[in-house]
């Protein structure tokens, strides 16, 4: 550990740049102990900073179990990115999951879980309804296989969760953008259940352009502003949730 409390606990070369775990005491939050991560210059996430990845899980199924969580179906879940794993540990809290695939591009992010080096790395690896699956989510997404499951192949899920890009218009890689669009979106739905959810994390606040496309996709479509405190700026911040709500199939006979 450096001068500045800066514990670097890992560093490797990807595709996308230079990715760091790193361990630090905040001395503005009584010596707190945060995980971040950056890529290159730029940082990805902090541990202080989960409240909307939270709600990505929580908002995401409730709109599958309804809010006082009754619910005969179990759910086959999954999550677009790994990271801290935030919103996939708030998945598996819900005893009505029995699967959850987490896609991620970054081998060394899912190395950092598997070796403990995270808080919640042995939490989500010791959980047999949890898989970690090294892929591109946006290729398997736009792709014209049926699901995510490589052991089910056609298995769909009931809801598909992305926390990836900084938003639908701030990408990490270039060609992500090309999901974001109608075509893109169009091939997402096809892997989800009838009545099945696409949940999204944004960093910047709603994009109108971006809510009216869930929408001529989706049966229904909402943005979400979710507010947390801020220590370093004493207020608050936001990220955005978009949810998406697939068509429910028709009743036999109607």
């Amino acid at each position: 550990m450096n001068t500045l409390g800066i514990e670097e606990l890992d560093y490797q070369q990807t595709p996308l740049g230079a990715i760091n775990l790193r361990r630090r005491s905040e001395p503005r939050l009584n010596g707190e102990i945060l995980y971040e991560v950056k890529l290159g210059d730029e940082f990805l996430m902090s541990s202080l900073f989960t409240e909307a990845e939270v709600q990505l899980a929580r908002m995401g199924l409730a709109n599958l179990t309804g809010d006082d969580g009754n619910c005969e179906q179990k759910l086959d879940i999954v999550v677009g990115g790994l990271g801290l794993g935030y919103t996939a540990a708030t998945v598996l809290e819900n005893p009505l999951v029995r699967s959850l695939l987490v896609i991620e591009v970054m081998k060394p992010v899912i190395d950092w879980h598997r070796r403990g080096l995270v808080p919640l790395g042995n939490e989500l690896t010791s959980d047999l309804r949890c898989t970690l699956i090294e892929a591109d989510f946006f290729e398997v997404a736009s792709s014209n296989c049926a699901g995510f499951d490589q052991s089910g192949p056609g298995r769909l899920a009931h809801a598909i969760l992305l926390d990836i890009d900084h938003s639908p218009s701030h990408w990490l890689n270039a060609s992500n953008s090309n999901f974001y669009t109608e075509s893109g979106l169009r091939s997402l739905s096809e892997k989800l259940h009838p009545g099945g959810v696409f949940g999204l994390w944004s960093n910047d606040p709603p994009e109108f352009k971006f809510s009216r496309l869930l929408e001529t996709i989706f049966r229904s479509a909402e943005a979400h502003i979710i507010t947390f405190p801020n220590p370093y700026t004493n207020s608050t911040s936001t990220n955005t949730i978009y949810l998406a709500q697939k068509e429910v199939a028709p009743r036999p006979g109607m």
